[in-house]
C-alpha cells in the first residue's frame, strides 16, 4: 500500500475532470496564473520588439544630441571617424495653410537619413528625406489643415509643397514626445525658414551607422570622454527609447507584482479549498488509517489529487494567460510605444506556472499534512472535532515553496528592493488580518452573552467550535482593501487629469520670443485679446554635468529620483523667487546681486543627491561649462503647467548667454485660435502651443494607464472574492451541523439566514476600518510614489465601494449559506 503506484490508484477513484471538491483550487489557480501569464508575456513581447529594433527606433547604433548648437568641426570629425553619420534638427514650429494655423515638430533631415529604415507614404512609396522646398508631414496635420499631396504649407518664411503623407516614420518611437504632429522636411530648407535665430531651441541630433564588430557603448564612452564639456546626450540601439523602457519596465514590474499578490491571495483560497475538500473526506481517511495506512500514504494519494487538479487550474491559467495577450495588446494600444509581435514565448509561460505551482504547493501543505497527522478516532467523531495542527513536514514544504516563490519574484525582478518591499507589505496585509480574526474570536468568547437570541447565536458563530473566524476576516478584509485601493488608485488619477491639472493650466505655451521685441509680443496678444494674462521667462537648455565632486559621466547609474540628471534640463534665471515655488533652505539673492553664480534647486532632486546648500552645480550650456555655487532649495508646484524649472540662476550666471523668452498665456475659454493667428505673420519664429491638445494626449495616457491597473487589481479583487468563497467553503460542515440542530429545535430557514446575516455584518463592522487604512495607504504608495501624482482621492466614491463591497461579500457570503439551508436534518444527523 506504501508504493506510489497504489497510491495513484486510489487518488484516480476519486478524481473526475469536474474535479469535484477541488474547483475552488483549481479556480483559484487559473485567476492568479492566468493574470501573471498574460502580464508577463505582454511586457515580454514589448521588450522583445524594443530590443530587436533598437537601431531603427534609435536611426541609428549610436546617437549623440544637444540643444541650441550644431556640432564644432572637431566633434564632427570624431563621429565620422567612426562610422557614417546621419545629422537631423529638431524644433517647434507652426504650419499655416489658408486660414489655418497647428503648432508641429519640426524635422530637418540631411541626404543620410534615415541610416536604417526608410519611411512609408500612405500611397506605399518607401521615401528617405523630402527634396529641398518639399515636406512629409502626418496624417494628423494634414487632417487638420485640410492638406493632401501637392497641397502648400508655410513654416516660419518658408513655403513648403506637401509631397507625400506619411505612414510610418522609422525612427519615430526614438524621437520621445512631440508637442505637436510632425512635418519633415531636408536640412537644406531650414534656413529659409528663418526660425533658428540667437537664442532660439532646437536639438541636433546625430545618429551613426556602425562597421560590423563595433560596440556601440564603447563609442559612446570615449566621445564623451573626449568632450566632456560638450552637454552631448547619447544614446545606443540597446537602449534606444529611454523613456519608453522605463515606462514599460515599470508598468511590467508593478503589473507583474500586482499579479503574484493576486496569486498569492488566490493561494488563501488554495488553502481553504483543500481544507473543504479533506474536510468533506474525513470518512474516507480514517477507514484508510483504520486499515493500516500511514501519513505518508495519506499524503501520497491526496497530494496527487490536489496535484492533479493544481495542474489542470495552471494549464487553464496559461490558456487564459495566451488568449489574453493580444487582447490586452489591442486593449493598451494607445499606451504601447511600438506594435510587438504577441506570439506567445516560454519563458513568461514557464514563470507563471511556476509561481502557480509553488504557491499551490505552499498553501496546500498544511491542511494536507494536518489530515494525514490526525488520528482516525478524531477524523470518526465529525465536524466538530478539530484536526491537529500541522505535521512540522507540512510547515517545512510550505516554507520551502513559499520561500521559493518569493524568491523567484525577486531574482527576476528588474529592481529587486521594490519586488521585495511589496512582497513584504503583501505578508503585513495577510498577518493584520490574521492576527485580528484571532483578536475577534477571542474578544467574541469572552463577551457577555446578549439577551437578544439572534445577537447571541450571531456572537456564539465567531467562536464555537469549526468556527472559520480567521479566515472569515481574512477572506472579508482582503476583499474590502482591495475595493478600496482600487477606488482610491481610479478616483485619484481622475482628479489628476480632469480637475487639478486643466484648472491651473495656461491656454497656450509661446516659445522663442525674441527679447528685443517682448513688449510688442504683449501688445499683440492684448490687442486680440484684452483680457489676456502673459507671464515671460528667459528659457535657455544646458546639461548638468557635475554635482559637488561628481562627475554625471561616470555615474554607472542614475541615483533614484534624479531624473533630471537624463539628458538636457529647461534653464533660466531670476531675480526674485519664482512664481510656484517656495524656498525650503537658504535665502534668495539679492535683486541687484552681481557676485559669483548662484543656482537654486529643487527639493527633491536635491535630495536624491545628497546636495545641500553651499554645494556646486556644474551644467553644460552651448558646449561651455558654467559652476553654480547651490544658494537655496524650493517646492515646486509642478501640476500649474506653468513654467517651473529645477535649476533657477541668478541673473548675471547666463544672461550673457544668447537666448530668447518663453511664454504662458491665460485667455479667455475660445480666443486661442484668435491669438495664435495674430502673432503668425509678426512672429513667424515664434511657436504657438495649445494647451489643451497637449493635455488631451496626456489625459488618454494616463486614462489607459489607469485601466491597466484597474485591470490587474480586479484580478486581485476576484482573488479575494475566491478567498470569502473558499472560507464559506471550508465551514460548510460545521454550518451544516449547526442549521440542521436549530432546525430540529424549530428554527425557520429565514431565521437562520438572519442570524447567518448578522454574523456577515458584524464581521464587516469590524474589518471595515481596517480595510479603509490599509487599503487607502496602498493606493498612496500607488499613486504618489509610483506614478508621482497628487493624492486626491474621492471620499464619496471610495466610501460606496466600501460599502458596495461590503453589501457584494455579505451577498456572497448568504448565497453560500442558502444550499446548507435546504439540507434535510436526518441525512445531515447521519453524517455527524
Amino acid at each position: 500500500m506504501s508504493s506510489w503506484g497504489f497510491a495513484w490508484r486510489l487518488a484516480r477513484r476519486e478524481l473526475d475532470w469536474r474535479f469535484r471538491g477541488l474547483r475552488l483550487l483549481v479556480v483559484c489557480l487559473v485567476l492568479g496564473v492566468g493574470a501573471l501569464a498574460a502580464i508577463g508575456g505582454l511586457a515580454d513581447a514589448v521588450g522583445r520588439e524594443l530590443a530587436s529594433r533598437g537601431a531603427v527606433i534609435l536611426g541609428g547604433d549610436v546617437e549623440f544630441a544637444v540643444s541650441q548648437r550644431r556640432a564644432a568641426p572637431a566633434e564632427r570629425v570624431a563621429m565620422a571617424a567612426v562610422g557614417e553619420v546621419s545629422e537631423t534638427i529638431r524644433m517647434q514650429a507652426n504650419a499655416v495653410a489658408g486660414g489655418a494655423a497647428a503648432p508641429i515638430q519640426l524635422k530637418a533631415v540631411d541626404a543620410a537619413y534615415p541610416l536604417y529604415g526608410r519611411i512609408t507614404l500612405v500611397d506605399g512609396r518607401r521615401v528617405a528625406g523630402p527634396p529641398p522646398g518639399q515636406a512629409w508631414i502626418v496624417p494628423a496635420l494634414a487632417e487638420r489643415l485640410g492638406l493632401r499631396r501637392g497641397g502648400r504649407l508655410r513654416i516660419g518664411a518658408a513655403t513648403l509643397t506637401v509631397a507625400g503623407v506619411i505612414a510610418d516614420e522609422p525612427d519615430r518611437l526614438g524621437e520621445g514626445f512631440t508637442l505637436g504632429p510632425v512635418a519633415i522636411v531636408a536640412l537644406d530648407t531650414l534656413p529659409a525658414t528663418q526660425l533658428i535665430q540667437p537664442g532660439s531651441l532646437y536639438d541636433t541630433r546625430y545618429r551613426i551607422r556602425l562597421p560590423a564588430g563595433r560596440d556601440p557603448a564603447a563609442v559612446s564612452e570615449r566621445f564623451r570622454a573626449a568632450f566632456p564639456a560638450g552637454g552631448w546626450e547619447a544614446k545606443t540601439r540597446d537602449r534606444a527609447s529611454p523613456g519608453a523602457s522605463r515606462f514599460v519596465d515599470r508598468m511590467g514590474e508593478f503589473l507583474t507584482l500586482v499579479g503574484l499578490a493576486a496569486l498569492a491571495i488566490a493561494g488563501i483560497g488554495v488553502g481553504n479549498g483543500v481544507a473543504s475538500f479533506l474536510a468533506a473526506r474525513r470518512g474516507g481517511i480514517a477507514t484508510l488509517k483504520v486499515l493500516g495506512a500511514t501519513t505518508a500514504d495519506i499524503a501520497r494519494i491526496y497530494a496527487m489529487e490536489i496535484g492533479a487538479a493544481a495542474l489542470a487550474g495552471v494549464a487553464g491559467g496559461l490558456a487564459i494567460g495566451i488568449v489574453m495577450v493580444p487582447l490586452l495588446g489591442k486593449a493598451l494600444s494607445g499606451a504601447l510605444p511600438i506594435v510587438p509581435d504577441l506570439t506567445p514565448q516560454a519563458w513568461p509561460l514557464l514563470r507563471a506556472a511556476a509561481y502557480g505551482l509553488l504557491i499551490a504547493a505552499a498553501f496546500a501543505a498544511p491542511p494536507l499534512a494536518a489530515a494525514g497527522a490526525t488520528p482516525a478516532a478524531g477524523l470518526l467523531r465529525g465536524a466538530l472535532a478539530q484536526m491537529r495542527a500541522s505535521s512540522w513536514r507540512g510547515r517545512i514544504v510550505a516554507g520551502l515553496a513559499g520561500g521559493a516563490a518569493i524568491a523567484l519574484a525577486i531574482a527576476t525582478s528588474a529592481q529587486p528592493a521594490m519586488a521585495a518591499s511589496f512582497l513584504a507589505a503583501v505578508a503585513g496585509v495577510l498577518l493584520v488580518l490574521t492576527g485580528l480574526g484571532r483578536l475577534v474570536r477571542i474578544a467574541a468568547r469572552r463577551l457577555p452573552a446578549p439577551r437578544r437570541p439572534f445577537l447571541r447565536l450571531a456572537i456564539a458563530a465567531l467562536h464555537r467550535p469549526g468556527a472559520r473566524t480567521e479566515a472569515l476576516v481574512v477572506a472579508l478584509g482582503l476583499g474590502l482593501t482591495l475595493f478600496v485601493l482600487l477606488a482610491a488608485i481610479r478616483t485619484s488619477i481622475d482628479a489628476n487629469i480632469a480637475t487639478t491639472v486643466p484648472a491651473r493650466a495656461p491656454s497656450l505655451f509661446a516659445l522663442d520670443v525674441p527679447r528685443p521685441r517682448e513688449a510688442e509680443f504683449r501688445r499683440t496678444v492684448t490687442a486680440a485679446a484684452p483680457a489676456a494674462v502673459i507671464k515671460t521667462v528667459p528659457i535657455l537648455r544646458g546639461t548638468i554635468t557635475a554635482y559637488r565632486d561628481v562627475r554625471v559621466a561616470d555615474l554607472k547609474t542614475l541615483p533614484e529620483g534624479a531624473w533630471a540628471l537624463r539628458g538636457e534640463r529647461g534653464l533660466t534665471y531670476a531675480a526674485t523667487v519664482p512664481e510656484g515655488s517656495t524656498l525650503v533652505a537658504g535665502r534668495w539673492w539679492p535683486r541687484d546681486y552681481a557676485g559669483p553664480p548662484l543656482v537654486s534647486v529643487d527639493e527633491r532632486l536635491a535630495r536624491a543627491l545628497h546636495l545641500a546648500v553651499g554645494d556646486t552645480l556644474t551644467v553644460s550650456l552651448l558646449g561651455v561649462e558654467r559652476t553654480a555655487r547651490i544658494a537655496s532649495l524650493r517646492k515646486i508646484e509642478w501640476d500649474t503647467l506653468g513654467f517651473n524649472f529645477v535649476l533657477v540662476f541668478s541673473p548675471d550666471t547666463l544672461v550673457d548667454a544668447p537666448h530668447n523668452l518663453a511664454a504662458t498665456i491665460d485667455l479667455p475659454k475660445g480666443a486661442e485660435g484668435q491669438v495664435t493667428r495674430a502673432l503668425l505673420a509678426p512672429f513667424p519664429s515664434v511657436s504657438v502651443i495649445e494647451v489643451r491638445g497637449v493635455l488631451a494626449q496626456v489625459r488618454d495616457l494616463v486614462g489607459q494607464v489607469a485601466a491597466a491597473i484597474a485591470a490587474a487589481a480586479g484580478v486581485a479583487v476576484a482573488a479575494g472574492i475566491a478567498v470569502l468563497v473558499g472560507a464559506i467553503a471550508a465551514a460548510r460542515e460545521a454550518r451544516t451541523y449547526d442549521a440542521v440542530i436549530l432546525r430540529t429545535l424549530g428554527a425557520t430557514r429565514l431565521q437562520l439566514l438572519a442570524v447567518q446575516a448578522l454574523e456577515y455584518l458584524l464581521l464587516g463592522a469590524v474589518v471595515t476600518s481596517v480595510a479603509l487604512a490599509l487599503g487607502l495607504g496602498g493606493a498612496w504608495y500607488v499613486v504618489v510614489r509610483m506614478f508621482d501624482f497628487a493624492w486626491a482621492p474621492d471620499p464619496v466614491a471610495v466610501g460606496v465601494t466600501l460599502l458596495a463591497g461590503l453589501g457584494i461579500t455579505l451577498a456572497i457570503g448568504l448565497a453560500g449559506a442558502w444550499p446548507i439551508l435546504g439540507i434535510r436534518p436526518a441525512r445531515a444527523l447521519r453524517q455527524v
